[in-house]
């Protein structure tokens, strides 16, 4: 495995995200193929916790799930030796087997693992776990698609 960190101008070149829906801040193994683990720091002033919820704040479990597909996205990026200003984006396809184990509060540090189960034409099969303090929090398995950006006129 490797242990290479990639900062976020490294991210933010692999993704098309921005803040406040870039939810990656650093990425801390990759085996460009094969898996790729990312953090998210969970911070207060994320603007979902206004209103999820403003008295107990928990982050959103679609957020979770967002967050893994991120981490999906910059491995085959990576993997493809593209950025997201080459003519291709990765689309989150689809999610089967979602579990969720706890919830995410501030403070959390999320640790999105993603390993590529199947590699089919455009279509990924990823494999995502998402934990805080080693304990699982998320599951699921996730479909990418990669596609050519449609031309701006």
């Amino acid at each position: 495995m490797t242990n290479t960190v990639i900062g976020i101008e490294e991210i933010l070149n692999r993704l098309p995200h921005r803040p406040p829906f870039l939810l990656i801040d650093r990425i801390i193994e990759l085996i460009p193929g094969e898996s790729l683990v990312a953090i998210k720091n969970v911070t207060i002033n994320e603007p979902f916790f206004v209103g999820h919820f403003p008295q107990k704040p928990i982050m959103p479990g679609v957020l979770i799930l967002e967050a893994l597909a991120q981490a999906s996205t910059v491995l085959a990026f990576i993997t493809m030796d593209e950025t997201q200003d080459s003519d291709v984006l990765y689309y989150f396809a689809g999610i089967d087997n979602a579990r969720f184990k706890r919830m995410v509060v501030p403070g959390d540090q999320l640790r999105l693992e993603v390993k590529l189960k199947r590699a089919r034409k455009r279509i990924w099969t990823i494999e995502a776990i998402a934990k805080v303090d080693n304990e699982v929090v998320c599951t699921a398995d996730l479909m990418s698609a990669r596609s050519s950006k449609i031309p701006q006129e």
